[in-house]
């Protein structure tokens, strides 16, 4: 394809030049033509002198959203600020420090011509915007990618392609590393914030935004009451009045086996890591984020041959708010957040990895430590003014990840509620309880976005409350229901601290042709004036479909009463375990609506109109010694994060 081709069709950025200040100007919607012959909206701010665009060549700083490339970001908030920055006034920041900021709405939303079609269109589009760039009068030949979430997967979509001047990335909370295994699934399980996600969404669509009445239908539709009606199907849908948002939906529920629709640029980092540009990439999610699997897979993946430069940083918020002091209902301290604590702003970060990149200025970037965590725990354990609990955390900074230190623990799980560093003997009984499809335990926080207004994420003590979705017992802990297999260690002698990646070992078996098992793990707060009851706050959490035990690519239903071993695979944390506290595993069957609960039918996933009440059983023997493996660091091995 020529950069011909590829040209806007607006003859010249010149044309149509909106001044801000003088000393920055913006092409609105400049229309980017695509190789099949769609145009996307795109805004380009420019520096200027007396209100005259500088016709000096510069790098490129670009973005690309699905979420209105005029909208304020909720991500661009500093501390002190009431509401989040303007695009406008975060493009004049970048303007100012010398470059060119290029905006752009995504195919089929706000602006751009086309149709919609989450996440599968961005990688092509990414690569035709780049060659659209390079061939400017006004760009130097480089460029850097930033944006949060769907911002990021866009970012890694074009990365796949190799698009021309792509020299340095900021993947913020997001770009996917296969979309499988988090972020749409996770352990053979649909991720139902993909429903949500696209409700929401479906209201900003062309059609909705061009109809009233259909955004009217939209706005009449009682989300909550749909999910009480599980699996949705064609016409039988919340978003049945945008059919291509109801199409993708349905399609990804639909594809639960790995094949070649998960191996798609936009939804597969992976398949790439080897052809991967060799640019620096900055890599920033947290811990009760929906993309913790994708940030370290994306982390390991790129950081193997170890030929460009990568920044990793971990905090303790949900999705993007990255200057926040608490999660759910846990406070982390006035330390928690990424400005004035591993940078000045969040603005100045992305500066200065941009000047060092795309402009070479030796301004020290590479010699930052290339992984800070913010490792939770520490607080006091008393109620805080705004009533959370002070948990308490610190930034520690290391070379790499899992720690070098790291020592993976077993403890297992004994019939009597035990969780222990010595397996059960031999003959110990099993456990079973009877999983039913239409009573699924209600998903309490955790590591999930998107989910309003159904659903919530962040630390939450696990006791069901009337504010989450399909909780029937108001004030009762969840290892009460006869459905959830709790088991703690005894109180801790010493603090302890976990922090890397989570696996959970069971041995277990089912009456049914399929079904699932849900690993939780919980730190678990002592009785205390504040919480006479004590405090269980959920860390993270994982599911396993069994018909995957053997293989993503292969499922296989179960033989009813088989026993066998499956691995599920919760996302990694960073957490100190108190002295006093216990740590707790949860085993069950379901957490809903996080993902959709498994009709234990065997019928193909998200078709399934019949449930069957499933008789799953854990052993926990010298036999089939269940377990799960923390990966523990000595706590003097830590090294706290150097002031900034």
């Amino acid at each position: 394809m020529t950069s011909q081709a590829l040209r806007s069709t607006i003859a010249s950025t010149a044309d149509a030049v909106e001044v801000l200040s003088s000393d920055v100007v913006v092409h609105r919607d400049v229309m980017v033509r695509l190789r099949d012959g769609v145009h996307l909206a795109t805004d380009v701010y420019r520096p200027a002198v007396d209100g005259k665009p500088v016709t000096t060549p510069l790098p490129v700083i670009m973005e690309r959203t699905p979420y209105g490339k005029t909208q304020r970001s909720r991500s661009e908030i500093e501390p002190g600020m009431s509401q989040p920055m303007t695009r406008a006034e975060v493009a004049m920041h970048f303007v100012r420090a010398g470059f060119v900021v290029v905006y752009q709405d995504c195919r089929g939303r706000y602006n751009s011509e086309g149709t919609f079609t989450k996440y599968l269109s961005e990688g092509p589009d990414g690569y035709d915007t780049c060659a659209w760039i390079v061939d400017q009068p006004w760009c130097d030949g480089k460029i850097g990618t930033m944006g949060l979430s769907y911002a990021a997967h866009t970012q890694a979509a074009l990365a796949c392609l190799n698009p021309p001047g792509l020299a340095c990335m900021v993947l913020d909370s997001g770009g996917f590393s296969s979309a499988y295994r988090t972020g749409i699934r996770q352990g053979g399980a649909f991720e139902l914030k993909q429903l949500t996600w696209a409700y929401n969404n479906a209201k900003e669509s062309s059609e909705a935004q061009s109809d009233p009445l259909v955004l009217k239908a939209l706005e009449a539709e009682d989300l909550k009451s749909w999910f009480t009606v599980l699996p949705w199907s064609e016409g039988r849908s919340p978003v049945r009045w945008v059919p291509e948002y109801e199409s993708y939906v349905l399609e990804q529920w639909r594809q639960g086996t790995f094949g070649e629709f998960w191996k798609k640029v936009g939804i597969y980092a992976e398949g790439s890591y080897e052809t991967f540009p060799k640019v620096p990439v900055a890599l920033l999610s947290s811990w009760y984020d929906a993309y913790v699997r994708t940030t370290f897979d994306n982390y390991g993946g790129l950081a193997r041959d170890g030929s460009r430069p990568i920044s990793l940083i971990m905090g303790p918020w949900l999705h993007g708010n990255r200057n926040t002091t608490s999660s759910g209902d846990a406070f982390f301290g006035e330390n928690a957040t990424i400005s004035g604590n591993v940078t000045p702003s969040w603005l100045e970060f992305r500066r200065r990895w941009f000047e060092r990149w795309l402009k070479a200025v030796e301004n020290g970037v590479e010699t930052e430590p290339p992984v800070r965590l913010f490792l939770m725990g520490g607080g006091t354990g008393r109620k805080t003014k705004s009533e959370k609990l002070d948990h308490g955390g610190r930034w520690i900074e290391t070379e790499r990840w899992p720690l070098p230190e790291t020592e993976f623990c077993p403890f297992y799980i004994h019939g009597d509620g035990r969780l222990s560093d010595t397996p059960a003997v031999q003959g110990a009984r099993p456990l079973s309880y009877d999983f039913d499809p239409s009573d699924p335990v209600p998903t309490i926080g955790g590591a999930l976005t998107s989910g309003q207004p159904v659903f919530e994420g962040g630390a939450f003590d696990q006791r069901e409350a009337p504010q989450f979705f399909g909780c029937r017992n108001p004030g009762l802990p969840l290892s009460a229901r006869r459905d959830v297999l709790s088991f703690e260690t005894q109180p801790l002698e010493q603090d302890l601290a976990v922090i890397g990646p989570i696996t959970v070992d069971l041995w277990v078996s089912s009456d049914a042709l399929d079904t699932d098992f849900t690993a939780k793990l919980i730190d678990v707060y002592p009785p205390s004036e504040d919480y006479p009851t004590g405090y269980s706050m959920i860390l993270t959490d994982g599911i396993l479909r069994c018909r995957y035990r053997k293989s993503w690519e292969a499922p296989e239903l179960i033989t009813p009463g088989e026993i066998f071993k499956i691995t599920i695979e919760p996302f990694a944390t960073a957490n100190v375990f108190a002295k006093g506290h216990r740590i707790r595993l949860d085993v069950s069957s379901s957490n809903f609506p996080k993902f959709d609960v498994n009709p234990n039918t065997g019928e193909a996933e998200g078709m399934g109109r019949t449930r069957k009440v499933a008789r799953n059983t854990v052993y926990c023997d010298a036999v089939h010694a269940s377990r799960i493996l923390l990966p523990c660091v000595p706590t003097g091995h830590i090294r706290n994060l150097r002031n900034i």
